[in-house]
């Protein structure tokens, strides 16, 4: 039994709220990498910067380092996780002396590619 290949890129601690990184993935999820990166250049959206740069990194590591075929690349998986908020609380004032919190968030994202695999088309022997 043959284990497919997972060529996977991270990126931790983006000063980008993952609720805005989310939008960004689904609309990539299962796609061809040139479409993906399609989509992304394309996109006005303040993640597609940085899921693009990590797009382009799975795909250097899916090339270099299991030597996978580029154009049968796929967005397998991609998923976004809140990062530490732990020093990234910040004041605005508020009416009469007050202050509120505001948290400023970030994200952890994970892109996965593996390689399409090919069906051929097994034709049957009756013709119908």
């Amino acid at each position: 039994m043959e284990k497919t290949k997972v060529a996977k890129a991270y990126l931790r601690q983006v000063r980008i709220s993952p609720r805005k990184v989310q939008i960004v993935l689904d609309l990539i999820r299962g796609k061809d990498v040139a479409m993906a990166a399609a989509i992304l250049k394309n996109t006005n959206k303040i993640a597609c910067e940085c899921v693009g740069k990590l797009l382009e990194s799975a795909k250097a590591n899916a090339e270099h380092n299991f030597e996978m075929d580029v154009d049968k690349l796929y967005v397998a998986e991609c998923f976004v996780t809140p990062g530490m908020l732990k020093g990234m609380k910040r004041i605005m004032p508020r009416a009469q002396g007050r202050a509120y919190r505001i948290i400023k968030r970030t994200s952890h994202i994970t892109i996965a590619l593996k390689e399409r695999e090919v069906k051929e088309e097994v034709k049957n022997g009756t013709e119908g």
